[in-house]
């Protein structure tokens, strides 16, 4: 246990399950003394994440692909919590079939909708987030280096990425009035939900480990030290940044 968090009260958007990368920064903040509220989509992935966070009361609803859903959660965010002094967002998504083949090929729609929920939210989740945002206060998002490089099988959801990471900057620069940084972690593969829905997983999952400098695939709590870090004091000079934690694989 650490103190870096201690008095904090951070929001975190995207935690699925125990594997996910977005559980693995709650843990690390939770270590460091921070005070933890989640969202989740629906019921059935609010079932999932109970499992984890034994008080329901922590637990809030948002469908970021709604404007209500993302104002009546942010609003019951403030009336039972207060303000809060960070937001973990966590949260992508693009359909099965636009990921795969040639990306020519993605639907108009799938396009739209894999930008929508994996980059569009990041700036909705700061319009509505702001008003509850402590100043100063911090916001994280999560990407991987599909942004850059054409990774096999990630397609529209590496668009998504690219968008998402410029978003982080014009974002960076906007919120600096309100004492809100914001930054990305590009994290490394790591066998997530999320991952096992890319065709090939596998293979990317073992790609990645072999790049990695010391062999070992990076973890979900050497991401999550990353995201403590980022929310703590001790980063306020870091805004607009792509962080990797990858174990050096965006390297060779």
């Amino acid at each position: 246990m650490g103190d870096l968090l201690t008095g904090k009260k951070i929001l975190v958007m995207g935690a699925a399950n125990k594997r996910s990368i977005a559980w693995g920064c709650a843990q690390m903040m939770m270590e460091q003394g921070a005070q933890l509220i989640f969202t989740y989509q629906n019921e059935r992935l609010k079932k999932s994440l109970h499992k984890l966070v034994a008080d329901e009361a922590a637990l809030i609803e948002c469908d970021v692909a709604s404007d209500e859903s993302l104002q009546t959660a942010f609003t019951t965010i403030k009336e039972r919590f207060g303000k809060v002094d960070g937001i973990v967002h966590a949260i992508a998504f693009a359909p099965k079939d636009a990921l795969g083949g040639d990306i020519m090929n993605a639907s108009r729609q799938d396009f739209a909708i894999s930008q929508d929920i994996s980059a569009y939210s990041l700036l909705a989740v700061a319009k509505y987030g702001q008003a509850i945002l402590n100043n100063p206060a911090s916001i994280v998002t999560l990407t991987y280096f599909g942004s850059e490089r054409a990774v096999p099988n990630y397609n529209v959801m590496g668009v998504a990425k690219a968008s998402l990471e410029a978003a982080v900057r014009y974002l960076a620069r906007d919120m600096a009035k309100y004492g809100v940084r914001v930054n990305a972690i590009s994290a490394g593969a790591v066998k997530t939900l999320a991952v096992t829905g890319i065709k090939g997983h596998s293979e990317l999952l073992e790609m990645s480990e072999e790049r990695t400098v010391d062999g070992q695939s990076v973890t979900t709590r050497e991401i999550g030290g990353t995201c403590a870090f980022l929310m703590s004091d001790l980063a306020t000079g870091v805004v607009g940044d792509t962080i990797y934690v990858d174990k050096g694989v965006h390297l060779v």
